[in-house]
């Protein structure tokens, strides 16, 4: 079952309402693509907390322009972009086969395979990764932890995220479907957190580390610059859609995020400018 949060974000004064949990199959409600001063966005939520920090800070900067934020996922992001439904599509990854859309690279995110801290599980190997997702491994002492029943958290297939951790670390198999799943990156956190024996993939952004574990992959810690260099494997760019040349305020806004490294640099993203590795 599709899980949906409605979430409205103050600062200054400024609101910017925010669904950041809706399914990856729910069109948005927002009626206001391509009016003057407004601005509207949808998609991926493991760019959700950058976009949402962004709006805030642009308005204050811009008081005459009005920002509304969802989430939805990636899918939703590429199609409502694809409808006119919302100005920005918000994904993790491209979207082929939309011949309609612009595609504007805007970060990198690392992504990280979290799990609880109980299961005493440090690092995994990207075979032991995929025994755990495929199920054939079923208990944590099998990977080198604590005697305890894994519990799988997915996301659904139309999430971004998936769709990396799929590229990147699965080799192409698609995760077992006997777990949980979750359809956005705060709920996943929340739930490996709080739930003995439980693994998922989420944005590094949303990792706290005294509530759950990002583990080293192949020895390989998920840090900024293990990303930088590509020593660590499991991260993408962030991609901001429209339909067409976007207007000059859309593109403003998109070049605002793009451009704003310090906040970048605090919610857990990387400029792509500092990428030293290739795709």
């Amino acid at each position: 079952m599709l899980h949906k949060l409605a979430l409205s974000v103050i600062a200054a004064g400024l609101i910017v309402p925010v669904a950041a949990c809706s399914g990856g199959n729910q069109k948005s409600s927002t009626t206001t693509a391509g009016a003057p001063g407004s601005i509207t966005i949808a998609g991926s939520t493991a760019l959700l907390p950058l976009v949402k920090q962004a709006a805030l800070d642009y308005q204050t900067k811009h008081p005459n322009v009005k920002i509304s934020v969802s989430g939805g996922g990636s899918m939703t992001g590429i199609t409502q972009a694809a409808q006119k439904g919302v100005d920005i599509g918000d994904s993790d990854v491209p979207a082929p086969n939309q011949p309609s859309l612009v595609d504007r690279e805007v970060a990198v995110v690392p992504f990280g395979v979290v799990v609880n801290p109980a299961t005493n599980v440090k690092n995994l190997t990207v075979e032991q990764i995929r025994d755990i997702f495929t199920g054939k491994t079923t208990n944590w002492s099998q990977a080198g932890g604590a005697n305890q029943q894994i519990t799988i958290i997915n996301r659904p297939r139309s999430s971004g995220t998936r769709a990396v951790f799929v590229q990147k670390i699965m080799g192409g198999a698609q995760p077992s479907e006997s777990g949980l799943t979750q359809d956005s990156s705060g709920t996943v956190a929340t739930m490996v957190a709080q739930t003995p024996g439980a693994v998922s993939y989420v944005a590094m952004s949303y990792v706290k580390r005294d509530k759950l574990y990002a583990v080293s992959i192949d020895g390989v810690a998920p840090t900024v610059a293990n990303v930088e260099s590509g020593k660590y494997p499991f991260w993408s760019y962030e991609h901001m859609l429209t339909n067409g040349q976007p207007s000059a305020q859309v593109a403003d806004f998109i070049n605002f995020v793009k451009s704003d490294t310090p906040l970048l640099g605090q919610l857990g993203f990387i400029p792509i400018s500092s990428m030293k590795a290739t795709r």
